[in-house]
């Protein structure tokens, strides 16, 4: 018998996740690692500085400046994001924390968006599970509600976004938007106001974070669904109908184009549109690196989605339209073309998890329970092992003990001294606690959920992550803020400085990030380094100080540090101080 879907599932393998736990599971994902750090180096730190300089107003706010250096990402609304909240901001609160907490909200919508993405297109007719002949499958509106956790459930579980998704870069914007405008497309069948708002305002929006080729190529492949969609009857249960008519579609096509033609007008306008187009190498290496970063980056979603594709065949090959895989489809593809064709592959790929998700939470129906039995086992094995790791080197930091673990930190991150908090050591016993509570509910052979098969993948990674911003944070913090190197050259200044000397520094080689650290956490006043020596210090890159002599008349310098960090060699700096006539 041909099916007309391979989605097998009764109303007892649709309960409904608690909505206190997926909260805490959101919180748990969410909060860690916009609460107590600085801005981190490069990417992090580079667009908080284009914030700060907007809010200072030492930049105009279509052409955000730093030190006269354009943005490498021709964004604009994420800068403006940060720049008017740190306008708003009262003085007691840090600039940096007000910048991530906005961001934080943009994250939350991030995952609010792709659940009613994956709720709505559950709701399609070709995505309903088989009617039994006496009754008993799932309802459409509870089968819709499971898919949707299981999806969100999958985006969480996604190992290349923790740390991307919650760094204050315009990579975050783009995700953001990327989900509003999938949950628009989504939705459009079943709701008016909703989906109209969030296509209106995520294309454009899109394009003014940085992506208005994808944000042009997604509008047109939705609107291609849209009409394609025209026939197809949506209905919602519950004295809820979806008023889906041939000329409501034909309507839908043409709103949706109208908002992709709002976003190429503005980015037009605002000249963001630049050929970023490079093809990778026919080369071994390249390709291997593509190849290791779709793997790991993408897991677990990429083999469920996969699955997906192979279950649900028929619907992709046979004419018999099903929008839940076409939306899907097309999101993923655009944002793979552009992982391949960029030179930031991984914030490129990052836009692609929604859709991921959502595919991967179309296999959730369709998984044998020996395939669930695999993913638990492997999930329980790696995230256990993980955290077990981010115990032991706490512990080591600590005590020194084990003997192996404290000499790596100490080489990797030398002159680091350990800090102990109370509070950061409940909240990982708490979460360590609660990760072996979901182990064995996960063990229990009663729980039929068909989202049961993420659960583990998406508490693991909440864990680890957890973890790493509680236990490990002022250790990544040594190593991945700025502060350190800031405080060490102003060590070394207030060590020589004369009285009545100027406040201004001079710079050479310096990138974007340092530039703003500097600027930001050290209060100095910057400038490119000339011939002649206006300033009483000189910041060089050291892997620029072959170039030095060429630029800048070195007899009016006089070497006062070489700052080395072993576990950064990127982040080396020289301090000069001006030879006085």
């Amino acid at each position: 018998m041909n099916k007309p879907t391979p989605a097998i599932v009764t109303q007892a393998g649709v309960r409904r996740l608690p909505r206190l736990a997926l909260w805490l599971f959101c919180a748990a994902y969410v909060l860690p690692g916009f609460i107590g750090r600085a801005p981190w180096k490069t990417a992090d730190m580079t667009a908080f500085g284009y914030m700060a300089e907007l809010a200072a107003g030492t930049a105009g706010w279509l052409h955000p400046r730093l030190l006269n250096l354009a943005p490498d990402i021709d964004a604009l609304l994420p800068y403006w994001i940060g720049a008017v909240v740190m306008k708003i901001t009262p003085g007691f609160v840090a600039p940096d924390f007000a910048v991530r907490f906005v961001f934080s909200l943009l994250l939350a919508l991030t995952l609010v968006a792709t659940w009613y993405a994956v709720y709505f297109l559950a709701r399609s007719p070709r995505a309903q599970p088989v009617a039994f002949a006496f009754g008993g499958e799932a309802q459409p509106a509870d089968y819709a509600r499971a898919m949707a956790d299981g999806g969100l459930l999958a985006l969480m579980a996604c190992l290349g976004m923790a740390q991307l998704s919650h760094e204050t870069t315009p990579a975050l914007a783009q995700l953001c938007f990327t989900a509003v405008s999938f949950y628009a497309l989504a939705a459009m069948p079943y709701r008016t106001r909703g989906p109209a708002l969030g296509l209106a305002i995520g294309l454009p929006a899109l394009a003014l974070s940085g992506a208005p080729t994808m944000a042009v190529l997604l509008g047109l492949g939705g609107a291609l669904v849209c009409f394609l969609d025209r026939h197809e009857e949506h209905g919602l249960t519950g004295g809820e109908t979806a008023q889906h008519t041939p000329a409501r579609s034909l309507a839908w096509t043409g709103f949706v184009l109208a908002c992709t033609l709002l976003a190429a007008g503005l980015a037009e306008h605002l000249d963001l549109w630049r050929w970023r187009i490079e093809l990778p190498q026919a080369t071994w290496h390249d390709w291997r690196s593509l190849t290791r970063l779709l793997l790991w980056f993408t897991w677990p979603v990429w083999p469920l989605a996969l699955w997906t594709l192979w279950r649900w065949r028929r619907q992709l090959t046979s004419g018999n339209f099903g929008r839940h895989l076409a939306l899907a489809l097309w999101f993923v593809a655009v944002a793979l073309g552009t992982t391949l064709t960029t030179h930031s592959a991984d914030r490129s790929l990052l836009l692609a998890l929604p859709a991921l998700a959502t595919l991967a939470a179309f296999a959730l129906p369709t998984l044998s329970r020996t395939v669930a039995a695999l993913i638990d086992w492997f999930t329980l094995l790696f995230f256990t092992a993980c955290a077990i790791g981010i115990w032991v080197i706490w512990i080591a930091t600590q005590t020194g003990v084990p003997r192996q673990p404290a000499a790596n930190v100490a080489r990797l991150a030398p002159g680091y001294e350990p800090v102990f908090s109370w509070i950061a050591l409940a909240l990982a016993l708490v979460a360590t606690l609660t990760w072996a509570w979901l182990v064995k509910w996960r063990a229990g052979r009663h729980r039929a959920a068909i989202w049961k098969s993420l659960v583990l993948p998406a508490g693991g990674v909440a864990l680890c992550w957890l973890l790493m911003m509680t236990l490990w944070l002022p250790l990544l913090e040594w190593g991945r803020s700025y502060v350190p190197l800031v405080r060490s050259v102003q060590s070394a200044m207030e060590a020589d400085r004369q009285p009545g000397s100027p406040g201004c520094v001079e710079v050479y080689g310096l990138n974007r990030g340092q530039i703003a650290a500097f600027k930001y956490h050290g209060n100095m006043q910057l400038q490119w380094a000339r011939r002649e020596a206006s300033c009483p210090w000189l910041i060089v890159d050291a892997d620029d100080q072959h170039t030095l002599p060429q630029d800048v008349d070195m007899n009016a310098w006089s070497l006062r540090l070489s700052l080395r960090r072993r576990a950064e060699t990127n982040d080396d700096v020289l301090l000069y101080r001006r030879i006085q006539p």
